[in-house]
């Protein structure tokens, strides 16, 4: 099946998934790779399927259109625009990810 949007990481989810994979590999190189692989595999769904995520619960995130991936303990937020599937930010669930935004 072809791919009808096209996912675009911001420069700030660049540096997520990056620290991400830094943090992770403190304790596991390995399975700091094998995570953000996975993570961009989940992500990738959203070229085919876009509502894949959900709204977040919180209304100001709602408000601004947002859209959430979870993929274990991180959030994927993400806005639809047109064909693209911008990714804002890629933050773990326990941080205060409505101020990050």
């Amino acid at each position: 099946m072809q791919s009808r949007f096209t996912l675009r990481y911001l420069r700030r989810a660049q540096n997520d998934l990056v620290a991400i994979r830094d943090f992770i590999a403190r304790d596991s190189p390995g399975r700091a790779v094998a995570f953000v692989d996975k993570l961009e595999t989940r992500m990738k769904i959203l070229e085919l399927f876009p509502h894949a995520g959900r709204v977040p619960r919180d209304p100001q995130l709602a408000e601004r259109e947002f859209c959430v991936l979870v993929v274990e303990s991180y959030l994927a937020f993400y806005k639809i625009r047109g064909s693209t599937i911008e990714v804002h930010r890629v933050i773990h669930g326990a941080r205060n990810y409505a101020y990050l935004l």
